[in-house]
């Protein structure tokens, strides 16, 4: 028996690839300091599972941004607006795919960016013409493979499945499909192999973790090809085929097909499919399974007691050789380390006790193999342990509120209707606002400086007192007030100042939820972010936001919406309870949430936010299982905004996401206003909404926020008629494409003048025309 995971976290434990990262992009580090950053959470990363008894340990799994961009680059899939950078740094190009470039010599936009399946991890997306072409660019693979070897360890390098890789892409012209370019690919595939094999490699791994979709023959067809290409010239290469978030389903007896050493099973997700597996007429003795038993997508304790039932009862049907124990994914969506959290005002002891972050998942592993094997007493004492964890977690009373159940069994269908049609309350709205045609926006933050932050960092210290930091926060506050009015926003927002993150700052205000003080995941880049641990019931005792909202709103004449995460977000960003169903947990928080708009509308606040960017990330993979969760997800947004009456203008926020295939239900959750990412894909994500007709108000995003980039009059112009010849004009809100807490002052003030000298040109051109 054999123990692996899929990939570890690479932001460090203390988070040093997003800090010298972000150095190195303001040109306060230099690229030796950067590199010497990779090298060095890669060492320790590898060193930390060969102590703990890891077998088989990943390489290519660290990146200094993306796993599908680092992909790109090893295949030389690189658009050409790129190419006056192809031939110099190549780290420096990489970053302007992934970031956008903009100085004297080039202005490109960045490659667009969307949810990695159903996860708040970010990758780039690839762009393919029908003339693509590859080759073996970058060679970090290779680099990484040595490296690991130069410290006595064979590592099991991973590359995205080249079918996956097509399919995770996007034809940038028409007249040909992506998977067309499959014979074009693999060749340079097999050139990366052939460097591997050189250097002694045994085992790939190669994620395809698109065998959980729902693929179509010719998809299928195109695994088949793929694999039997790589086994025919590499006979002897042993291939780690990795499958993860759900069932193989449909797709089950091609992959068992496959010339390949070990197949990997999501058992967490998807535990059913072990037995379809066994029982199967297609399945090869010897092709080993990979039993994915240890959550890589959760920070909860795996039960020992269930997983080693089914450890044994494979090794009784295929012997223990063939069975690797492994995460059920990779442990990218995990902290690092939960021995760090030793604040136990943030994390109690018996909250602490059903946990596991990255680092005790590597040795819940081990223990694993250990206890299903001739080492049980070796493990007995964990063992033991494990048991009273999790009966003292099913017995805690801090998990259980009598109240908040019986207040979601009493939810009826009226508690998720607004009193009138869009229409009537559009007219409303209308007469209550009086906003100019194209209203411009933002999507509710403001940069957060160093200061602000150290403003935070002092108050929870004790340094600052309650009433000197909320003067700093009244100030910045103020300040954005005035420069919205001076930049002629129609809209204001009171720039979040006071906010860590937008569920963590929810989940501090909420009952049911504790937080980690270096829980920290990546969501893309160097962004990252501290889910909190959401493991009780969750209800609402005191008003979260009002106090700034309405303050910001007695600063000024103009409209100031009021800013709120919705539940299925709060849901989805956060580590969620595993004892109840999720649909459960979703309505808690929407009760808390409607509360408190409710409490919004009541001081003065007219136009209020509810921010789902995560509700297309919460869709199941697979469509069969897709009405089930659209029903209760857009429900609880529903509950959420309806108590309020019809003259309050309900916005919600959606980014990264495609839409195309969900549209009927963003159209069900009936917000007044919807505004979405469109920037990066040129309006492209409109189209969805274009071809449904969708009936509500739309603000299609029109400058990106994940770039350094500041967009020009013109460009945002540019996309302003794009949207205005598809959308009735009443309908078109200008807006960024999502909120501007990681951007700089300077170039957010740039764009924002922009962004409203642009909406002004194009309003007071209709005013001619009219």
């Amino acid at each position: 028996m054999k123990t692996t995971i899929l990939g570890y976290p690479r932001i460090g434990k203390e988070r040093e690839l997003k800090r010298v990262s972000e150095a190195y992009w303001a040109d306060k580090t230099n690229q030796k300091k950067l590199l010497e950053t990779g090298r060095h959470i890669r060492k320790e990363n590898w060193l930390l599972q060969k102590n703990t008894g890891i077998d088989s340990i990943p390489s290519n799994d660290f990146s200094f941004y993306d796993q599908v961009l680092d992909t790109c680059l090893s295949v030389g899939c690189i658009p050409k607006r790129y190419d006056k950078l192809k031939h110099g740094n190549q780290l420096d190009l990489y970053f302007a795919m992934a970031r956008g470039i903009q100085n004297k010599e080039i202005d490109c936009t960045a490659m667009e960016m969307t949810k990695w399946f159903d996860t708040n991890y970010h990758y780039i997306v690839p762009e393919f013409e029908k003339e693509q072409t590859f080759e073996f660019f970058s060679t970090k693979i290779i680099e990484e493979y040595k490296e690991a070897l130069e410290l006595g360890i064979k590592t099991k390098p991973v590359l995205i499945g080249p079918v996956t890789f097509l399919l995770l892409g996007k034809e940038k012209e028409e007249g040909f499909h992506r998977l067309s370019l499959l014979e074009k690919l693999l060749p340079v595939y097999l050139e990366i192999i052939e460097q591997l094999t050189l250097l002694d490699v045994e085992y790939i791994q190669f994620d395809e973790p698109c065998l959980a979709l729902n693929l179509n023959e010719q998809e299928r067809d195109a695994i088949k090809f793929t694999y039997k290409k790589i086994s025919t010239k590499f006979p002897n290469l042993k291939v780690f085929l990795a499958n993860y978030f759900d069932c193989y389903g449909d797709n089950l007896n091609t992959a068992l097909q496959l010339p390949i050493d070990t197949i990997h099973l999501d058992l967490v997700r998807c535990p059913l499919q072990l037995n379809d597996i066994l029982e199967s007429k297609h399945y090869n003795t010897n092709t080993k399974l990979s039993l994915g038993l240890v959550d890589g997508r959760n920070i909860w304790k795996n039960n020992f007691d269930d997983s080693l039932q089914t450890i044994k009862s494979v090794i009784s049907k295929i012997g223990e050789e063939n069975i690797w124990i492994s995460t059920s994914c990779s442990l990218l969506h995990c902290p690092y380390d939960l021995d760090l959290e030793t604040n136990e005002s943030n994390l109690s002891t018996e909250i602490k006790q059903w946990l596991a972050f990255s680092k005790q998942k590597l040795q819940e592993i081990r223990t694993l193999k250990g206890l299903a094997s001739s080492n049980y007493n070796e493990f007995e004492e964990e063992f033991k342990d494990n048991k009273i964890a999790h009966v003292n977690r099913k017995a805690s009373s801090l998990i259980h509120n009598e109240k908040v159940k019986n207040r979601v069994l009493a939810l009826n269908n009226t508690d998720s209707q607004r009193k009138s049609t869009f229409k009537n309350r559009q007219t409303k709205q209308k007469l209550a606002l009086n906003l100019p045609l194209f209203p411009t926006t933002t999507i509710g933050s403001f940069p957060q400086t160093k200061e602000v932050r150290s403003w935070r960092s002092k108050f929870k210290k004790g340094i600052l007192s309650q009433v000197e930091y909320d003067s700093l926060i009244a100030r910045e506050t103020k300040d954005s007030i005035r420069f919205q009015e001076e930049t002629g926003i129609d809209v204001l927002v009171h720039g979040e100042f006071e906010r860590n993150d937008m569920v963590e700052y929810f989940g501090e205000r909420l009952n049911g939820f504790a937080f980690s003080s270096f829980g920290w995941v990546q969501s893309y880049g160097s962004r990252c972010v501290k889910p909190p641990i959401l493991f009780g019931d969750v209800s609402r005792e005191h008003e979260m936001t009002v106090k700034w909202s309405a303050y910001a709103q007695s600063l000024t004449d103009l409209p100031v919406k009021g800013m709120l995460t919705g539940p299925v977000t709060i849901l989805q960003w956060s580590f969620v309870r595993n004892d109840q169903p999720r649909q459960v947990t979703c309505n808690q928080i929407a009760l808390a949430i409607r509360d408190e708009v409710v409490d919004l509308e009541s001081n003065g606040i007219k136009i209020i936010q509810i921010d789902e960017p995560a509700i297309r990330e919460g869709l199941p993979l697979r469509q069969e299982a897709w009405n089930k969760y659209l029903d209760w997800a857009v429900n609880a947004f529903r509950i959420s905004a309806s108590g309020v009456k019809d003259e309050t203008q309900i916005h919600t926020h959606m980014c990264y996401s495609e839409f195309n295939d969900i549209i009927n239900n963003i159209a069900a959750m009936d917000a007044d206003v919807i505004t979405i990412e469109t920037s990066r894909s040129e309006m492209e994500l409109l189209d969805a909404f274009v071809d449904f007709k969708y009936p509500n108000e739309i603000g299609p995003g029109v400058y990106d926020i994940h770039s350094p980039r500041v967009p020009s009059v013109k460009e945002i112009e540019h996309l302003l008629i794009k949207a205005k010849n598809v959308l009735p004009k009443e309908h078109i809100w200008v807006n960024p494409d999502c909120g501007l807490k990681t951007r700089d002052w300077p170039e957010t003030k740039t764009a924002l003048k922009n962004l409203v000298k642009a909406a002004k040109q194009l309003r007071e051109r209709e005013m001619e025309i009219a």
